[in-house]
Formats: structure tokens, sequence, C-alpha cells
């Protein structure tokens, strides 16, 4: 009887989305019978929620962006590899996706997922050394596993040579589709019962464009000045962000912090409009999250964002990255219309319901699984999609 297989994965210091990634693919692959270890930075939600499910956790220190570092990180994953005897190692993000190929080297059969990459938070030289890198590493990479479509062009079109396979992210809609209407998740977070109120979930940091939301926000409040926004995440940019909210007076009453929560769902409910303002993407898990909870979603056009939203909602629900203008008055459109907001809601639920099920993503990451590791390591497969 042939021994269940065994996955490493090796997770940088990240946003929330990923972190949640992971712990859905972990627990899908645990529940089907896999040995599963996941190297990652320890005390984080990652590692005490893959801990919980069953998983061997190994501590991996990491930064999130390559340096003098790299060498002894990416020796810390060949130890791990070493002791873990994996059949198939999954590095998810960039840093730990170059830290494990430098370490693994194709010695056994490597996934690498970029969740968006690396080169788009960076131009000049810097961009340039993100894409050579990510070219260079594709050498050791059985396949890259892109979250959209439009993930995967891009990495084609940066010269990332690999076999390809496209695998939606998905959320467990059970999560969110059932719990207390808007009215009574308010309440439970001891938010106002009746203001307009916009939500944005995700990491504080550039990539997610918060700076832009708030921008954006004294604009909405000229047109409906009665509109609320709660940040719900922390990060990097949390200072900053705190200090432009600050500096606008009338604009900072009407902006709360929630910071870091174990459970996005009940913020979701809570929520007349979600709104995602990144600079870039692979596929956002947030707009996801809010459309399974059946809210509306106001999104840049990013990687992923098209591709996340129900036929016919681009009109109402997609802007340009960092137009503080376009958002301001998309967002006022919205706000001032709820009878399209609740119909964009239904219609947003049902189409994650239909396209975006974990357990459909965790299928199709089992068949790549299968399929790298029973290939014979010397045999070159051209790029595919899922």
């Amino acid at each position: 009887m042939r021994s269940p297989l065994t996955a490493l994965h090796v997770v940088q210091p990240g946003d929330g989305g990923v972190a949640r990634v992971v712990t859905d693919v972990v627990g899908a692959q645990l529940d089907a019978g896999m040995r599963v270890a996941v190297a990652c930075p320890p005390g984080t939600p990652l590692a005490v929620a893959a801990r919980a499910r069953g998983a061997e956790v190994h501590p991996w220190r990491a930064g999130r962006e390559p340096g003098p570092r790299l060498v002894a990180e990416s020796r810390r994953v060949a130890a791990l590899v070493d002791l873990v005897r994996p059949d198939l190692v999954h590095a998810h993000s960039a840093k730990a996706g170059l830290a494990a190929r430098i370490a693994v080297r194709g010695r056994v059969p490597t996934v690498y997922q970029p969740h968006a990459w690396s080169f788009e938070a960076v131009d000049g030289v810097t961009g340039a050394l993100a894409r050579r890198w990510e070219r260079w590493a594709a050498r050791w990479t059985d396949r890259v596993v892109c979250v959209s479509e439009a993930e995967r062009r891009r990495g084609e079109h940066a010269g990332v040579r690999a076999p390809w396979s496209v695998i939606h992210n998905g959320v467990d809609a059970r999560r969110f589709t059932a719990g207390p209407g808007r009215a009574a998740a308010r309440a439970a977070l001891g938010l106002p019962a009746t203001p307009p109120l916009v939500v944005c979930v995700g990491r504080l940091c550039r990539q997610k464009g918060q700076d832009t939301l708030l921008e954006s926000w004294p604009a909405v409040l000229d047109r409906v000045p009665e509109a609320r926004l709660v940040l719900v995440g922390d990060g990097p940019g949390a200072e900053d962000l705190r200090a432009t909210a600050a500096r606008w007076g009338r604009a900072d009453r009407t902006i709360a912090f929630a910071g870091a929560v174990t459970d996005t769902a009940p913020w979701y409910r809570a929520a007349d409009l979600v709104v995602q303002p990144s600079r870039w993407e692979g596929m956002a898990l947030a707009p996801l999250e809010a459309m399974a909870a059946g809210r509306p979603v106001l999104l840049t056009d990013v990687d992923g964002a098209r591709e996340s939203l129900p036929p016919g909602h681009e009109t109402h629900c997609l802007v340009r990255p960092h137009d503080p203008a376009a958002l301001a008055g998309a967002l006022a459109a919205l706000l001032r219309r709820p009878v399209l907001r609740e119909a964009l809601g239904r219609q947003a639920q049902q189409h994650v319901l239909r396209r975006f099920d974990v357990r459909r993503a965790n299928e199709a990451l089992a068949d790549v699984y299968r399929e790298v590791t029973a290939a014979p390591r010397h045999e070159l497969r051209e790029p595919i999609s899922q």
C-alpha cells in the first residue's frame, strides 16, 4: 500500500489573505490523508491555525525582502527538507519561493505560487532584479500555480518560462453566508446602525492601497456626508494611515481602524459596501469573501479583479488603480443607490457560490500535486492551464 503524500509548505511573512489560503489548503490536505508540514515564522496566525488543524509546524524566520539573510534562510529550508523528507515542496509568495527553490534546486518536485508577482511591488533597478530572479528560479520549478489568468499572462510577459496551472482562489462560503444580518452584525461590533458603511479588509501596506482610499474619502464625504469607513487589518502602513486620517479633521471622525481581527466575516456582514483599492494583486481573497457574504465590492482594475467579479459588474465596481477621484466617484455612486447595492450583493453571492468554492480549488491543486510527483524528474513539460 502506498504511503500518504507528504507536502512541505514554505510560507513567508505576509498578509492575511495568503495565510487564509494556505490554512484552507493545509486543512483540505490533512482531511485527504496527506502528511503536511508548514515552515513559517513562529507565533503567526498561520502557525497557530496550521498546528491546530494537525499539521507539523516548523519555525522559519525570514524577512519579506531578499537580502543578506537569504543564504541563511535558504539553508534553513534545506535543513527542513532533509528533516521532513517531503514528496513535494510548495512555496508561497516571492521570498519563500526564491529561498525554497535555491534550497531544493530540483531535488524534490517543487510548486511555486507567487500570490502576485514580486516585480509588481517595485520599479527601476529593483524591479529589473525581481524579474531576473523570477526568470532564474523558474528552472527549478515543476509547476507555477497562478490564481488568475491575468497573473499568468503577466508572468509570461515578464519572461518567466515554466509549466503553468491557473487555479482561482476559493472561499469556504459557509463561513460567510451563515450568520447574523447587517443590523445584528453592527450591534455586535459596536457600530452605529444607520450610516452607510464602507469596509476595507487587508494588510495595511502600499500594495493594498489604503492610502488612495483615504485620499479619496473627503470627496466621498462631500457627496455622502453621513458615510463611515472602517479599515480592518494591521501592517507597516498603519501609523502613516492613522496620521493621514487625523490630519483631515472632519474625515477623522468618519474613519475607524479596527486593527487585526481573527474573523473577518462579521465585518463583511456589517458593511454596505466592501472596497479593495489595491495597486497590484494576483487575485485578492477579501473581495471573494465579501461577495460570499452577499456584499457588493468595489475593486481596482488589477490582476484577478475582472475574473473575480460577476459579469456586468465592471461598470459599477471597477476603477483604475491609484486614482482617488475615480475611486471617490464610484464609492459615492454606490453609497447613494441602496437598491443597486443590494442587487449587486445578491448577484455576487451567487457568483461566488458557483465559481469560487474552496473545495474546487483544493481539488485542482491536488491534481497538480499528483502530476508533478508522478512525472519523471527529467521530463520536460509544456505550460498548461487548469
